[in-house]
């Protein structure tokens, strides 16, 4: 008998929002309850998306055009939905994503300025109907953030934004979040790290409550 789907929980937020920090958190805490889970990023999760995450993020002089910029992005998750996420979910298996599609209309449309309909156009080319079922959008303000990505070393190429790039990419993850409250969860990333991961907790034990097995999915 096939198992049912296990659950696809994307993590979201701009720079130094404390994602890396906080999913190897809820990792361990869901380990601790026994879920059987892969942990992912994007872009990367397999060696072509890695590859492509080096060209995305490596300063380069050449300005990158938006559109090969988002192409690359959709290239890479098309690759890490058949190599990685969609098998297992498929398995039963918890799957954690640190960024996924909702990152594409905060940098790509928020940021860059791009159409929500080139993004909706190419989500539904390479996902089909999957979407997650629960993103936790890490959320602080701007300046908070970069100071953070900051003291972690050098900036890649996208950190080294203006700070109205950022802006405008929480503007929308915001909006995402006011539009999608069914299926966003948000955490005040500015508070101290044990408030942040006290949150976390609470949203697992509402995971665990509501959650129902879903039927397999596929393309």
């Amino acid at each position: 008998m096939q198992p049912a789907r296990g659950l696809f929980i994307t993590f979201e937020g701009g720079e130094g929002a404390g994602k890396s920090t906080n999913i190897a958190y809820l990792q361990a805490h869901l380990q601790s309850r026994g879920v059987d889970l892969v942990v992912t990023r994007e872009p990367g999760g397999t060696r072509l998306g890695e590859d492509v995450r080096e060209v995305l993020l490596r300063l380069r002089e050449e300005p990158v055009a938006p559109m090969a910029e988002l192409l690359l992005l959709f290239a890479a998750r098309a690759q890490h939905l058949q190599e990685v996420i969609q098998p297992a979910l498929l398995a039963g298996k918890w799957v954690i994503c640190d960024r996924f599609t909702d990152a594409s209309y905060a940098y790509q449309c928020g940021g860059r300025g791009m159409s929500a309909a080139s993004v909706r156009t190419l989500e539904t080319l390479v996902q089909g109907e999957l979407r997650p079922d629960y993103t936790l959008l890490l959320d602080a303000p701007v300046e908070t953030g970069l100071e953070r990505a900051r003291g972690r070393g050098e900036l890649d190429r996208f950190e080294q934004e203006e700070l109205a790039f950022f802006q405008r990419v929480r503007d929308t993850y915001l909006q995402l979040a006011k539009e999608s409250s069914g299926r966003y969860h948000l955490v005040d990333a500015s508070q101290p790290l044990e408030a942040v991961q006290a949150r976390l907790q609470e949203i697992c034990e509402e995971l665990f409550a509501c959650w129902v097995p879903r039927h397999p999915v596929g393309r």
